[in-house]
């Protein structure tokens, strides 16, 4: 909805409420955030005042008990700057109101928090970090690293409108001293033994105990459902995995697809997004996406042709799904019954082959997946739990939410703000040598990074958008940078006080890094059908036109071997027997025209919902927002101000 040109979020009772991350599930108190900072906070007092534990014993807990009430508030500073700041337990009197504070007051509490959380665990984790059952905890190196976010967020144009370089600098000198204390906990990248084809990209999401690279990670277990309270699943490979295997799919949009680097380095050429990046010398045939690309596409998309092994047998759960997971190749092109659709960009008819027929997607998500090809799976592929249909991966594989590569691309970015673009792009080559790139052709960056302070921060904003592609980064880093814009229309909001308006990067950030605004484009999807030659098919998985005709498919693509004969092999495959289609990504509407995206100017700091409002009557509404509880007036809180 944020992006949706009919919609209008509106913080007034209406079909179309703007998210509300305050009041959460207003009957269950850890659902809602204020419910689980009161919990934080009896928490804290109830360990302070206990005389029955050592104080070592008090430090090791208070330590992870301030970092995740810095947790909360992070999560309410990002997107409404200023709110209310609760440090204590309260008895829920009528008229007690704590009032909203300013991003800045907010932004130090958390530090503060954080702070204490490092020092605190200082002894207990910075020999190593934990181990055994107590791998997973909040460290010292956890605690800083949220700290660098938070520095990251408060130097960026979201709050610093007109580019004060202090916050750069002063971010900068902080979290380049602390990574010597997150480096002590025992994080760095994750390196497979064996790196082919970008193998450590994949195999870091899972691994169960003591990866260096998740420095704030949540644990999950493989337990099939047995009655007791003790089931604690991963959904993501469920949710990923094509329903041929017993999972439902992801469709990745063809927009990131076409934007992922060639095997150089580079942006394709005509990707058109990155204007100011160099474009790659190697030729970008739409039809045939998956040849010559940066490693890290083979582990984050999956389309037909490519081995997607598992430990398991869907045929278990539909006769006519693949029996052999172990050796399960992908082949989810498409065929249509009726001549009007096959070329109908709106028209969503088509059937997969292999089973998958109405439940197939264009193009996989593949990032995150438990690869049997690169790991020991750590789901239980079972059906039998709940009834036949039920989805059979019950996965352990833990939820990173900060990896060591983000510790990593959080200081080059300051780095760049301040000034020091040799360091960050020190930075980058780290990252980029993780997934297979060498010094002999500069780790596929272009030269002038470290000259050109645009071009650098260009080229950490792509780096993030390709290293952390489906791990949940990329909005807020669109509205830290305030890419659907540039950040040119805060003028247009009601109310706007001047230092509202964009004044650093030339008042346009998408103009200073030479990104092509989101707002006015399209997420379109795709997806591969078979050639107009072999004609139409049925509604059932024996109706497949290639099949009928004879048509021999190729080895499937195998990620532990060599890739260039396989990838020309599958190519002249691919241009014999299938065409890439577009299919409809975002909305058209009801005459047929496309819609484009529209994120407006006050969706970067959000108004308190209509249940927010009502709770707190006395809370100031956002400016650019209207005030349910002031029956509709404009609200007048500055989140910006000092």
């Amino acid at each position: 909805d944020f992006v949706n040109p009919e919609i209008t979020l509106s913080s007034m009772s209406s079909t179309n409420q703007v998210p509300d991350f305050i009041m959460g599930t207003q009957s269950n108190i850890q659902e809602a955030v204020y419910g689980r900072i009161r919990n934080i906070n009896d928490v804290l007092a109830g360990i302070n005042g206990s005389s029955g534990i050592t104080d070592e014993e008090k430090n090791e807990l208070l330590g992870q008990v301030y970092f995740f009430r810095a947790w909360c508030y992070y999560n309410l500073f990002k997107w409404y700057g200023g709110v209310p700041i609760v440090t204590s337990t309260q008895n829920p009197v009528e008229g007690t109101t704590n009032p909203r504070q300013s991003a800045s007051v907010v932004k130090d509490f958390i530090l503060s928090d954080l702070d204490k959380s490092a020092q605190l665990l200082a002894s207990k984790t910075m020999n190593g970090g934990w181990t055994g059952s107590d791998w997973g905890r909040i460290t010292t190196g956890t605690a800083l690293a949220l700290k660098g976010r938070v520095l990251l967020l408060w130097a960026s144009p979201l709050f610093n409108r007109a580019n004060d370089k202090s916050r750069w600098t002063s971010a900068y000198q902080t979290m380049k001293a602390e990574k010597d204390s997150i480096d002590a906990c025992g994080y760095h990248l994750y390196q497979a033994s064996n790196n082919i084809n970008g193998a450590s990209y994949s195999s870091m999401f899972a691994q169960s105990t003591e990866n260096p690279e998740a420095v704030f990670v949540t644990l999950f277990n493989s337990v099939v459902g047995d009655g007791l309270d003790n089931q604690k699943n991963n959904s993501w490979e469920r949710a990923i995995r094509p329903s041929n295997t017993g999972g439902s799919g992801k469709n990745a949009s063809s927009m990131l697809v076409d934007m992922f680097p060639m095997a150089d380095g580079k942006i394709p050429a005509g990707a058109g997004t990155y204007t100011k990046l160099e474009s790659s010398s190697d030729t970008y045939d739409k039809d045939v996406p998956f040849v010559d690309r940066d490693p890290r596409f083979y582990r984050t998309f999956s389309m037909p042709g490519f081995r997607w092994a598992y430990n398991g047998d869907a045929s278990k759960k539909d006769a006519n799904n693949p029996s052999n997971g172990s050796n399960y190749v992908l082949w989810n092109y498409v065929w249509y019954t009726n001549i009007d659709d096959q070329n109908n960009v709106e028209s969503g008819s088509s059937y997969g082959a292999d089973n998958l027929l109405s439940g197939r997607q264009g193009i996989y998500v593949r990032k995150k997946s438990d690869d049997l090809d690169a790991n020991s799976p750590l789901y239980t592929y079972s059906f039998s739990n709940q009834g036949y249909g039920a989805d059979p991966f019950y996965s352990a594989a833990p939820l990173i939410e900060i990896r060591y590569a983000e510790v990593l691309l959080n200081l080059a970015e300051v780095a760049c703000g301040a000034g020091d673009m040799d360091y960050a792009v020190q930075l980058l080559q780290q990252i980029r040598a993780r997934v297979g790139y060498t010094a002999a052709d500069n780790y596929g960056l272009q030269s002038n990074l470290s000259s050109d302070q645009a071009t650098c921060m260009s080229a950490i904003l792509y780096e993030r958008q390709i290293e952390f592609a489906y791990e949940g980064k990329r909005f807020d880093d669109m509205r830290r940078w305030l890419l659907f814009d540039g950040g040119a229309d805060f003028s247009s909001i009601s109310g706007c006080p001047e230092d509202w308006k964009l004044t650093g990067w030339g008042g346009n950030t998408c103009s200073w890094l030479g990104f092509k605004p989101f707002n006015g484009q399209r997420r379109e999807n795709m997806e591969f059908r078979v050639a107009d030659a072999y004609g139409l098919g049925g509604t059932t998985y024996n109706s497949d036109p290639l099949v009928k005709a004879g048509v021999t498919r190729p080895s499937g693509v195998d990620l532990r071997q060599n890739l260039t004969s396989q990838v020309k092999a599958l190519a002249i495959w691919y241009k014999t027997n299938l065409v890439r289609k577009v299919r409809k990504g975002d909305n058209y509407n009801s005459a047929h025209v496309p819609e484009y995206i529209d994120f407006r100017p006050n969706y970067y700091l959000l108004g308190l919902s209509e249940g927010a409002s009502a709770a707190g009557k006395q809370l100031k509404q956002t400016i650019g927002w209207e005030s349910y509880s002031q029956g509709g007036a404009m609200g007048t809180f500055d989140p910006l101000a000092n």
